[in-house]
């Protein structure tokens, strides 16, 4: 079987592109043969990459051209299946691990002024996405979707025409080995290079893109924490100063350590009591099931679709991102060492339940009876 899958730039510190690099590495032990359109990407061994790199200027013609190129180069290749993790048309199967884009918008302008709402609601660049999808879901081509959280699978079917039997929920996947409560063996050595004391409380959060993962009401929750409390973010926003500054103004900055974008998360989850990810809107982020694995207790909120696998009280708290009042309830209530502890066992025993092993069978058992249909 050959499949080609779409994805038009890697990131190295992008949940999506961490789920397409270990999803390829979990089909590279199968009889599938992959090979995968981007404008760049890292060597992958068993991977053919096929570069689509268009010239562009700015995001609309980044991501028009894109599609127009790429469904050109399909054409050529003649895979048994194409698998895209981008908005084209020209797809048998559709991972939505971006969700639907009119959903994040509302949730965005939930905080924005009048002003900055008619501005999204006339950008030729939202109109543009939103056109896409529509395109994309609707399109008689389009055999299945995949979808990381029934969140993103009541949305799809909510807001297009396309027959529920093509929308198939199949989780992430995290790597339970590697991702392991036995890091903690680090802690107290990772905590010395960050300055942090040993007997602190310590809250992880990690993602890129401040704005969208609720960064700012992170900081504005944790001001009112006790003073023995630290917080970790790592990841890469192009307004850091901006979260810099206002963790200034809330008279927290000795207490927030910015670590910028990290290749290796793993050192975060390792000294982190808790993980925090009151994300505005995401349909499943896989740090949720890292920090899980590593037995860390997880805040998420409502429109998260790791709310799914959260439980209050039992391995975490799901809140609503703008209720900073629950939010910070819940921080408070983990402050208990003894409390994220016992949680922290739960959520363990969660994530084991989400392998690699298992990603890899649901994806590959999709594949094969797509083939067989065909």
């Amino acid at each position: 079987m050959h499949i080609t899958l779409i994805r038009q730039r890697y990131n190295p510190y992008g949940g999506a592109e961490r789920f397409l690099s270990r999803a390829l590495g979990a089909l590279d032990n199968t009889d599938i043969k992959v090979s995968l359109v981007a404008r760049d990407w890292e060597p992958i061994k068993g991977i053919d990459f096929v570069r689509c790199n268009p010239f562009y200027l700015g995001r609309l013609w980044r991501d028009w051209s894109f599609a127009r190129k790429v469904c050109k180069q399909i054409k050529a290749l003649k895979p048994d299946l194409v698998q895209s993790h981008e908005r084209v048309a020209c797809c048998d199967i559709y991972r939505a691990g971006d969700g639907v884009h009119s959903v994040w918008l509302e949730q965005k302008a939930r905080d924005m002024s009048w002003l900055a709402q008619m501005h999204v609601r006339f950008s030729p660049y939202h109109n543009y996405i939103k056109r896409a999808e529509k395109r994309l879901f609707e399109s008689p081509r389009l055999r299945a979707v995949i979808c990381n959280s029934s969140m993103v699978r009541a949305e799809i079917l909510q807001r297009f025409k396309i027959d529920q039997s093509k929308i198939h929920v199949i989780y992430n996947g995290v790597d339970t080995k590697l991702f392991h409560p036995n890091i903690k063996q680090q802690k107290i050595t990772i905590r010395e290079q960050w300055d942090i004391p040993d007997a602190a409380n310590v809250f992880g959060f990690v993602g890129s893109g401040f704005e969208r993962k609720g960064l700012l009401q992170v900081l504005r929750s944790f001001k009112l924490l006790p003073e023995n409390c630290y917080l970790l973010v790592a990841g890469y926003d192009k307004r850091e100063q901006f979260y810099r500054e206002e963790a200034d103004r809330l008279d927290i900055k000795s207490r927030v350590k910015f670590l910028g974008p990290q290749k290796n998360v793993i050192p975060c989850y390792a000294a982190a009591d808790v993980f925090v990810l009151p994300t505005l809107y995401d349909p499943f982020p896989n740090v949720v099931l890292e920090a899980l694995a590593c037995g860390l207790p997880v805040i998420t909120s409502t429109k998260s679709g790791a709310a799914e696998v959260i439980t209050d009280y039992g391995n975490g708290f799901v809140c609503d991102a703008y209720d900073l009042v629950k939010l910070q309830e819940a921080m408070r209530i983990l402050c208990d060492k003894d409390v994220a502890e016992s949680m922290g066992k739960q959520a363990r025993l969660v994530a084991e339940k989400y392998d690699l092993d298992k990603m890899a069978e649901n994806l590959t058992s999709l594949y094969k009876t797509l083939v067989k249909a065909i």
